[in-house]
Parts: structure tokens; sequence; C-alpha cells
């Protein structure tokens, strides 16, 4: 079977000889059609990825069709087209017993934790499935990393009305302020690249934009809510500089959430933390909930995943693309390898 294995950082490795996957009670075997390239993978492929050791197939952000699967519960059949929802998780410890799946004590991320989707075949718990036979493949790649943003959302306890600042114009933050539109709030972007920002407001909607870089941010950011701060930032930047910033743009009473994961420790003004009464919490991963989230907002019509996909290449021919999807100049929101 063909695939390709990130065998330490900075190098990924064509083969044609992974060992085909065995099907086993419980699991299915999908044959993969499309693999979004996320931050993950470009922080692993780099050597900056926590939790992480090599070597590793990478990819968890998958389109693929049933090929084998044996007597299952949700009805699933050869030939389904489906998603995967990559973080297997035990049930049993206490995240799992609140329904909280999402940070299991165990938890173990396709493409992170275990070999990844970036290959002809691979061998999935069905419990792990999502059907998907009503959207387009690239639809169905892309359900993974909105549905961390619509989780980011839900954590936040966002409503309509309210006003949210998104720092960062990647993937996972142009998810957010998607989700965040579609819940009716009001969306401020930040980012340091003015055509990322560009494509905040024209992709996303973004009601203001700010450069963190050219503009006085704090200053901006009140011009845009009013004189006020917005009541929720959401940073997706992974950057531990931004990360520590962003207490500085909440309101008081507000919250802070970190979609973005850096490998570093972040430091705070606690006077400050305590003078506004914040709430700071961690987003990680996404729930079965946040994916129907999702679904929804597709049907809706709120994504646009044909404009969010700007990189294309086969997987016999990713490794030579890889490298120049991390440069800045390729303008690169989503790279798509398909089968």
């Amino acid at each position: 079977m063909r695939g390709i294995i990130c065998a330490e950082v900075d190098r990924l490795e064509w083969t044609a000889n992974l060992p085909e996957p065995v099907l086993e009670a419980g699991h299915a075997i999908v044959s993969v059609k499309r693999i979004g390239i996320c931050g993950t993978d470009l922080h692993a492929f780099k050597g900056n990825q926590p939790f992480f050791s090599y070597p590793r197939i990478l990819g968890h952000e998958l389109a693929g069709v049933i090929e084998e699967v044996g007597f299952n519960v949700q009805g699933f059949r050869a030939g389904d087209q489906v998603s995967i929802i990559p973080y297997l998780h035990c049930g049993d410890c206490i995240a799992c017993r609140i329904g909280k799946t999402n940070c299991c004590t165990a938890m173990s991320v396709l493409g992170v934790h275990r070999d990844g989707g970036m290959r002809e075949r691979i061998s999935v718990p069905v419990a792990c499935l999502l059907a998907a036979n009503g959207l387009t493949l690239d639809q169905t790649a892309v359900l993974e990393p909105f549905a961390i943003g619509a989780h980011a959302v839900r954590r936040s306890g966002l409503a309509a009305g309210e006003t949210a600042l998104v720092i960062g114009g990647g993937p996972i933050g142009l998810g957010v302020m998607a989700i965040a539109k579609h819940k009716g709030a009001k969306v401020i972007a930040m980012d340091v690249n003015d055509d990322r920002l560009s494509f905040c407001g024209q992709w996303a909607g973004a009601d203001a934009l700010v450069n963190a870089l050219h503009d006085e941010p704090a200053q901006r950011i009140l011009e845009a809510c009013g004189g006020e701060l917005p009541s929720v930032v959401f940073d997706a930047t992974g950057n531990a500089r931004s990360m520590g910033d962003s207490f500085r743009y909440v309101a008081h009473g507000g919250r802070l959430v970190f979609v973005g994961l850096v490998k570093a420790d972040i430091t705070f003004n606690d006077p400050e933390f305590h003078k506004r009464e914040l709430t700071l919490m961690a987003s990680r991963n996404a729930t079965r909930e946040d994916f129907a989230t999702v679904l929804e907002a597709l049907s809706a019509g709120a994504i646009d995943v044909s404009r969010y996909i700007t990189h294309r290449a086969p997987l016999a021919e990713m490794i030579e693309h890889f490298a120049g999807w991390l440069k800045p100049e390729s303008r690169v929101i989503k790279a798509m390898v398909e089968l």
C-alpha cells in the first residue's frame, strides 16, 4: 500500500510498502480520498508539535469511502462516504464520563499519537465515522478543522449579538470566524498579514479588520466595538507572544479562549487578570456535537469550502509541494491532498 511517512524533522518519505489494514470487530476499512493539511502536520514536519514522536504517518483531516465493514448498529455499509473523527478516546476516564471525549486522559489522535491517513487505506473504529453521503469529498475532509472552530465557539458560550475578536487568520481562526458569524455574533479579525485579513473579510465576513503590526491594536479594537472591548477573544495563533498579549483585549467579565497550541509557557499579569475577572479556557479538538454543528452550517451555506481550499496535489506529488506550502508567499489557506 502506498503512503507517506514523516520519518523525522524536515523529512517526508514516499513508500509503496505499507502494510494493508486488516478488518477487525468494531472497525471499518476506509479508502482515503482526501487529506487536508493543517498546522499540526506542518508543526510535526518542523519539529514543533507537542506530544509527537517519529516516524509517523500524518493526516487527520480525512474523507473516504468504506471498503469493508462488519455488522454495526450505526448502519454503515461498504460504499458509504464518511468523514473520520480522528480523536480516539477511552470512554471510561473522568473526561469521557462527563461527555468531554475531546480531552480524554488517554487521548490518541490519528496522525499525531498514532499513524494517520496519509495512505491509501486505514482501519478506524466505526464509532469514529461520520456519514457524509450528502457532501462533496472536499466538504467531508474539512469537517474536522471547522469542528475545532465550532468547539471553541461552543466552549466560549458566545451568543448572538456579542462581539468576538479572533486573533489569527489561519485555517482554524477562519473556522472560528465562520461559526461565530453563523451564530449571529459580530466578528473582529486580527492578524499580521494584510492578505490574510482581506480574506477574513471577504470569506468569513469579518465586520472589522485589525493588523497587529501596523495598527494600534487596542485602540482599533475599541473603535470597532464602540468604545468597549469584546466580551469574547479567541487566540488561534499558536504563538506565545500573541497569546500573552491577548489578555489585554478582553472586556471586564469576558472570556479568553486559547484555540491554538504552543510548545511554550504563557505568562500574564495577574492583577489585570483579576481586575477584569476574566475566564481563561483552553479548547482542544472537538466532539461529535461540534461536527454536527459544522454539518448544519454547511447545509445552510454558511461555509464556502471552494474558496477555503487554495492548493491541491495528488498523494504521489505531495512531498514536492509540502515545503512550499510552509512559505508565507505561497498564500496557502488550506492545502488538500487527493487520491
